[in-house]
């Protein structure tokens, strides 16, 4: 209305002013008056050149046109002889966009959408906008409950034909939900309908509740979640027919009102495939999660196409199209569900590009790829590829995308994007860790040497338990199909009687080489011979039953141990893995002229279980269990299982759990460990990458043999656990609190370790 008064306004001014000056010839045009707007803007929207003859009819187009434009506040024609002079008042330009208490919305938030009015840094200024300004952030409030939000906005003019527009937000209270009535729902109670959805009345159970703040956006997600409760159990007509929020006049209190039609319930009577199937339909009918006599579910439909697209990704179908078709008969209240394939072309792969690896080599990658070059897309290869270079250990993250190929319909280029970890250390310094105490450490350790994948280690290790000297080195593709090699020596003292356990003091080096074997994707076996020389040292504190031992077997061996093994590991990564499972079978017997004869078996269960995107649930336990054969007569003590501590059965002392002389634990033959651990994400900071937190539920012991194994012997504790990738090493704590306690049992609330593995 303001800008048509403004045009009628100038058009009454123009005609009296054409008036004034008769007809001529432009033979000039002189501008005036232009201050940041450039000369050819103006010759630009200026309708008239040198040369034209300015009349009346033509004066009032120049100068409306110039309003047209916005820049312009005053346009004024005039004549010098045959030059035409054009003098103009420009708008002022907007300096700057001030807001101030608005805590709700964030600035740039609110600055973003009044860019789509017009009102921006650097953009001329229109007074008439800032009506649209105010309407625009009361809509932005409302839509967040918040009714009572008042907006104060005003200009400050500065030097240079500049202004900054100040707004002042009183944001005031979200309006609370006074209550919400559906209406004309039968089949499931208001009760049901609404403990389903976020918004609520207010709640005595949980005053910190926000269910009880209204909100457009979550009223809309409400509406459909309710659709789809109905939808997913049978009732294909359902429809929420209207919805009326009411607000009191003193705007802070909401009333709901949700008229439903609920409609019949229907089931379906049968389900048909059409369309280019390319796969069995057997195997696809097999996919389906609905079948004749069940309700309808739209959920399930859902997930039936999802999983009939999958298996086509399989075949290289990577762009098909699911689109399951219902005929709905209201007089038998039954559907019959027609799921139309469209699997499009078969998608080939041009190219693989490898980008991020500053330190690992294209080959170290690629060797892991299950995707090739030439061949047809497999969402499952392209999965398992990610998977196989998460677990690497070597990167932070890999990303994947498959985007077409330019002018081509059935090429795709795969392109792998990783972000770098360090894999590698070079230190000095000091550790610690219950059982072995303070550490002295010199090490280089590197799991990706020179890039080139390969592991290699050499390490000075001292603490109060144990002395250290070892190196390692491994290959894990000694063969091109994925055999890898370790080979190894050790020198090692040790003083257990630091370590919580019965005293001793033992030496022992040796080297060995071990195999692993790929079996397939998932399934590794290892094999090895292990080659070892131990001297065992009595004290004035060793117990009975290992000085029994040692008069039995004597103190001395050389040891030649054989040992195998079999891997499963589905895990997407290696390190805090999300979802997947690590499955370990080890076998350990040493060969039978050694100087000792004596067996091992220990397995091991992983298993991570995502219950959404960020929390995931761990489930896990070892099973141990050693002998002797032949003359020896029983396991040698240092080979005994233990449990206890940070890393088995928290909220315990390490190693203590299981058969004592006195107060020192002598081990056992037989482990039970069990675990149950909620992983969720780090308060304030859910993205991060190096540190994770943890509810845990630890049971387990240790056994004398496993003919003494008592369920009622099993020692159990609860509580917070945390790890930390820290840049001196990985660190684990648990703050835990001891169950199913006996008198002799060394508890512990608080523990930690420093390095190692975790």
């Amino acid at each position: 209305m303001i800008r048509k008064i403004i045009f009628i306004t100038i058009g009454l001014f123009v005609s009296s002013w054409a008036h004034a000056f008769s007809s001529f010839e432009v033979s000039d045009i002189r501008l005036e008056g232009l201050q940041r707007i450039s000369i050819g803007t103006v010759f630009n929207y200026l309708p008239v050149r040198i040369g034209d003859v300015m009349d009346e009819e033509r004066s009032v187009v120049s100068i409306q046109d110039l309003f047209k434009t916005g820049f312009f506040e005053d346009v004024h024609l005039a004549r010098d002889e045959n030059v035409l002079v054009v003098t103009v008042v420009e708008r002022p330009a907007i300096s700057e966009i001030n807001f101030s208490g608005n805590k709700d919305i964030d600035s740039d938030q609110l600055i973003e959408g009044l860019k789509q009015i017009g009102l921006s840094k650097g953009r001329t200024f229109d007074l008439s906008l800032l009506d649209k300004v105010e309407q625009e952030l009361q809509r932005q409030y409302f839509a967040r409950g918040k009714y009572g939000v008042k907006i104060d906005s005003k200009v400050v003019e500065l030097e240079r034909n500049r202004v900054d527009v100040e707004i002042e937000v009183s944001e005031g209270s979200v309006a609370s939900i006074a209550k919400i009535n559906i209406v004309g729902n039968s089949a499931f109670s208001n009760e049901v309908l609404l403990g389903r959805i976020q918004l609520g009345g207010p709640g005595a159970l949980n005053p910190f509740s926000s269910r009880d703040q209204y909100s457009k956006q979550k009223l809309s997600a409400d509406l459909e979640t309710i659709k789809s409760y109905y939808l997913d159990r049978g009732y294909v007509n359902f429809n929420v027919e209207s919805t009326q929020v009411t607000i009191t006049p003193d705007r802070e209190n909401v009333y709901i009102t949700i008229n439903v039609f609920e409609g019949d319930k229907f089931t379906i009577k049968e389900t048909v495939l059409s369309g280019d199937l390319v796969v069995a339909e057997t195997e696809l009918l097999d996919l389906l999660l609905i079948s004749a006599g069940d309700e309808f579910s739209r959920s399930k439909i859902a997930r039936s196409s999802d999983r009939i697209s999958e298996r086509l990704g399989l075949e290289g179908y990577a762009f098909s199209n699911i689109n399951p078709i219902p005929d709905i008969n209201n007089e038998t209240k039954e559907v019959s569900m027609t799921f139309f394939i469209d699997p499009g072309k078969r998608i080939y792969v041009r190219r693989v590009n490898i980008d991020g690896n500053t330190q690992t080599k294209d080959e170290v990658i690629r060797r892991e790829f299950r995707q090739f070059e030439g061949g047809w897309i497999g969402t499952d290869k392209i999965s398992r590829t990610r998977d196989r270079l998460m677990r690497l250990g070597y990167f932070e993250n890999v990303n994947i995308e498959t985007p077409l190929v330019p002018g081509v319909d059935d090429q795709v280029d795969v392109n792998v994007s990783v972000t770098e970890r360090s894999s590698g250390s070079l230190q000095a310094g000091m550790g610690y860790s219950e059982t072995q105490g303070v550490m002295f450490t010199a090490s280089i350790s590197h799991d990706n040497f020179f890039g080139s994948g390969k592991r290699v280690s050499a390490e000075i290790n001292t603490s109060q338990t144990n002395t250290i000297y070892s190196f390692s080195h491994t290959n894990p593709y000694f063969t091109r199909d994925g055999i890898s090699r370790t080979f190894s020596g050790f020198y090692r003292k040790t003083d257990t009687g630091a370590r919580n356990t019965a005293d001793y003091n033992a030496d022992t080096y040796g080297a060995g080489m071990n195999f692993g074997f790929p079996l397939s994707e998932l399934y590794r076996f290892r094999a090895g011979l292990n080659l070892e020389h131990t001297e065992i040292h009595s004290t004035d504190s060793t117990p009975q039953p290992y000085l029994d031992f040692l008069a039995d077997n004597t103190n001395k061996f050389e040891l030649y141990k054989l040992s195998i093994g079999w891997t499963y590991d589905s895990r997407d990564r290696a390190i805090f893995p999300k979802r997947g499972l690590l499955n370990t079978i080890d076998y350990e017997v040493t060969y039978p002229d050694s100087g000792l004869n004596y067996y091992k078996v220990t397995t091991r269960l992983h298993s991570y279980i995502p219950i959404s995107s960020s929390w995931t649930l761990f489930l896990g336990g070892q099973v141990g269990y050693g002998d002797a054969y032949k003359d020896t007569t029983a396991l040698p003590f240092f080979e005994n299982y233990y449990a206890g501590g940070v890393r088995t059965v928290r909220g315990y002392d390490s190693n203590t759990l299981g058969p004592k002389e006195g107060t020192d634990p002598l081990g056992g033959t037989f482990k039970v460990v069990t675990n149950a651990e909620l992983y969720f994400p780090v308060p304030f900071n859910p993205e991060a990458t190096t540190f994770r937190l943890g509810l845990f539920y630890d049971l387990g012991y240790v056994y004398g043999d496993v003919k003494d194994f008592d369920a009622s012997e099993l020692r159990a504790a609860t509580g917070l656990s945390a790890t930390w990738l820290s840049p001196i090493g990985p660190m684990v704590f648990s703050w835990a609190k001891a169950l199913r306690t006996q008198e002799e049992d060394r508890t512990k609330t608080f523990q930690f370790s420093l390095g190692g593995s975790f």
